[in-house]
């Protein structure tokens, strides 16, 4: 039990370094740029971090945006963990968002809780809908969930674009977009802040992947199939099902997410709703900067949070082209991928020392 306790901590151990070296070393790197421009790196990410993560108000507002990519960095995982690959995530979001938005404009005279309620819903529904289309093809005819998803994504994008252009156009509208969602379909604000319902929402959705993930039949199954799919499927498990189980849950988060953000941030469907380069890509930084972990994922979507709204801090407070949180981020995926530490290189180094005193005797009696 104890040998097992070691190497569980010395496996989170090396998670965290995993992610927290590509972080500081992008920083560093960011802070070498900076100071080639003449400026101070320490005065700019004071600007830069310490509205946003050390200023009630900052915080607060980095919270609101870091909510949606709590749910698409859970989206990602849950299927990563699996070794099935849903590139997917960002039409889904969308799918889900536009969905939202429709039913937030064409229902009337509902209350407010059960107007929300249905497009959350709706949202979830149609989520799942786009990633059963993968995951159907992946599940009972082998194709490849890569290139499905991600070429989903363009034609969801163009599809919602000729709906957003003809169908579902705001006429009162200089540019295109659909119209603004009922008052009884929005979150409300906290206290007077930018959080909304949508966050607290999101926290329990995220207890609740935390118990699946580390508690559940089904996340110890995810966990197999992602070490060793073939051993799964050998066991018994019915990998069939679990990749449409884990497909449709990755669905759900999407469409949440995309549903969340229309109701709390954006309140109609434009054609840069989800930003650049997008939610569901976002998603899947924070994803690997969390290392699949629900907590890991919870902070690195605040840190991503932080350094998006940061960059109106910096252009505002100092010289700095706001352009360098998009550096920093670019670095940061960039030295994501490479692995430092590895579990054979954690298992290697611990069985070095039991060899060489294992050899030791035989040395002494061959001497």
């Amino acid at each position: 039990m104890k040998r097992r306790a070691r190497r569980g901590s010395s496996l989170f151990g090396l998670g965290i370094a995993n992610s927290l070296i590509p972080v500081v070393s992008a920083f560093v790197i960011g802070a070498i740029i900076i100071a080639v421009v003449g400026e101070n790196p320490w005065t700019t990410y004071q600007f830069m971090l310490g509205q946003t993560l050390f200023d009630a108000s900052g915080f607060v507002k980095t919270l609101h945006y870091a909510t949606p990519l709590i749910l698409t960095g859970l989206a990602i995982a849950v299927t990563f963990k699996a070794n099935i690959f849903n590139m997917g995530v960002e039409g889904q979001v969308l799918s889900g968002a536009f969905a939202a938005g429709v039913v937030g404009f064409t229902l009337k005279g509902l209350p407010a809780p059960v107007h929300i309620t249905v497009c959350l819903l709706v949202a979830i529904a149609v989520g799942m809908l786009v990633a059963l289309v993968p995951a159907v093809l992946k599940a009972y005819f082998g194709v490849n969930e890569i290139v499905v998803t991600l070429m989903l994504n363009y034609a969801i994008v163009e599809i919602l674009r000729v709906l957003a252009q003809t169908v579902f156009r705001d006429p009162t509208s200089g540019y295109v977009s659909t119209p603004s969602v009922a008052p009884s379909a929005t979150f409300t604000r906290l206290f007077g802040t930018s959080l909304t319902l949508f966050t607290p929402l999101a926290l329990v959705v995220f207890v609740a992947m935390y118990v699946l993930f580390k508690r559940s039949r089904l996340g110890y199954e995810i966990t197999a199939m992602g070490i060793n799919p073939g051993f799964a499927e050998a066991s018994g498990m019915d990998v069939r099902r679990k990749i449409m189980t884990i497909m449709l849950i990755s669905g759900a988060l999407s469409g949440l997410a995309g549903a969340g953000f229309m109701l709390s941030e954006k309140f109609k469907y434009t054609l840069d709703f989800s930003g650049n380069p997008g939610l569901g890509w976002d998603g899947m930084l924070v994803a690997l900067l969390g290392g699949h972990d629900p907590v890991g994922i919870v902070v690195a979507a605040v840190l991503y949070a932080a350094l998006k709204t940061g960059a109106d801090s910096i252009s505002i407070f100092s010289d700095v082209p706001k352009e360098i949180t998009g550096v920093i981020q670019g670095l940061i995926i960039l030295l994501l991928s490479i692995r430092y530490f590895t579990r054979t290189s954690v298992v290697a180094r611990r069985r070095a020392p039991t060899r060489k005193s294992s050899e030791e005797p035989v040395r002494a009696a061959q001497s």
